[in-house]
């Protein structure tokens, strides 16, 4: 296979074959991973702007304390999130829930750039677990979780409206995200969302039902491959309404 490209694994799943590739973009001028299940990209590390951003954003809000900072990252993929959550020195617990449990082999095995750094750290804990099975309590947090998240950072569909399964619906309702909030999310803590859809006025109205308070941020990055910029959407809520879990 060309130096170019290369699949690096390819594995049968419930969801179907997954897929980790790393090919040269010349465009871009260097390696590029990408994630496909089937034949739908997942993830790719040429654009994390947003991603990265995210992370910031949500960590920069009033509510987050000054150090002994707990948090829970939805969606592994390739570690980009999680990975400039644990810059932020105040940052004491990451816990990152993934559905698939080949991604965080690929972490663990050092076939993703990320995953080593990842997987090294004593703060950082990879979960395999169906974030929002946990969001309704439908499945158990491992031993060790040490209370209520500060933060918490979703990135697993590619909008509220364009889910990765149709069972993930019901997390982006307001009785939903009330559900989320009373099992994970402390009392001044915020919820970040990443989207790949502009803003939807509908979406942060429903955030404003449950939180205290919800805007929607757009990250705006270069996109050489298309020329100009490319965006995508997150949305930052904080002080959820309903009492925070005990713990």
């Amino acid at each position: 296979m060309s130096t170019r490209f290369r699949i690096l694994d390819l594995r049968p799943t419930r969801m179907g074959d997954i897929s980790l590739r790393r090919r040269l973009d010349p465009v871009l001028g260097r390696e590029v991973h990408e994630v496909k299940l089937g034949e739908e990209f997942l993830m790719s590390s040429a654009f994390t702007a947003a991603e990265e951003e995210m992370a910031r954003l949500a960590l920069a809000e009033p509510g987050i304390p000054a150090e002994g900072v707990r948090v829970a990252v939805g969606g592994l993929g390739l570690g980009f999130t999680a990975r400039t959550a644990l810059q932020d020195p105040r940052v004491a617990e990451l816990t990152v829930v993934e559905a698939l449990a080949e991604v965080i082999g690929w972490h663990r095995e050092g076939l993703i750039p990320a995953g080593a750094e990842l997987a090294a750290d004593p703060r950082c804990t990879l979960l395999h677990g169906d974030f929002f099975a946990l969001a309704r309590g439908e499945e158990a947090f491992a031993a060790g979780r040490g209370g209520p998240f500060h933060a918490v950072l979703l990135d697993i569909d590619h909008s509220p409206r364009h889910l990765l399964a149709p069972g993930h619906g019901g997390f982006y309702t307001p009785e939903g995200l009330r559900a989320f909030t009373a099992r994970m999310l402390g009392r001044d803590g915020v919820f970040a969302l990443w989207s790949d859809d502009p803003p939807e006025e509908a979406f942060t109205g429903v955030l404003r039902e449950v939180f205290t308070a919800a805007r929607a941020e757009v990250v705006s990055f270069p996109n050489p491959l298309r020329g100009g910029e490319s965006s995508n959407t997150v949305y930052l809520a904080s002080g959820p309404r309903t009492p925070a879990p005990e713990g």
